[in-house]
């Protein structure tokens, strides 16, 4: 379960930043296509975050669609599948969006 690494990357970068300040929220983006399961970065949350500055803030999640152009056919279309097929059936796909996993904002007091 790499969410685990994940997760504890995000609470490190937001420590690392903001020692001194009790953090009460936590936004993240994670797109669809990124491969990150946010249900298991929740449930890592709680753990990784224990003892820090971030222990018990509120964690939101958003989960933008993927967005992708077909290099055979030229079309462009919004998936949720990590493999990326077009409907002309090829793989030849560039993906526009959906792959990032970034903290958008946090709340502190």
């Amino acid at each position: 379960m790499h969410e685990l690494a994940v997760t504890q990357g995000v609470v490190d970068t937001i420590t690392d930043r903001v020692p001194d300040r009790r953090v009460t929220t936590v936004r993240l983006e994670i797109g669809r296509l990124s491969g990150v399961m946010p249900d298991a970065v929740r449930f890592c949350f709680d753990v990784v975050s224990d003892g820090t500055c971030v222990q018990g803030a509120a964690l939101e999640i958003s989960e933008p669609r993927g967005r992708a152009r077909c290099r055979a056919c030229g079309a462009s279309f919004d998936t949720d599948d990590v493999l990326v097929l077009c409907d002309c059936g090829s793989a030849d796909v560039e993906v526009l969006g959906g792959d990032q996993l970034r903290i958008l904002n946090i709340e502190v007091v």
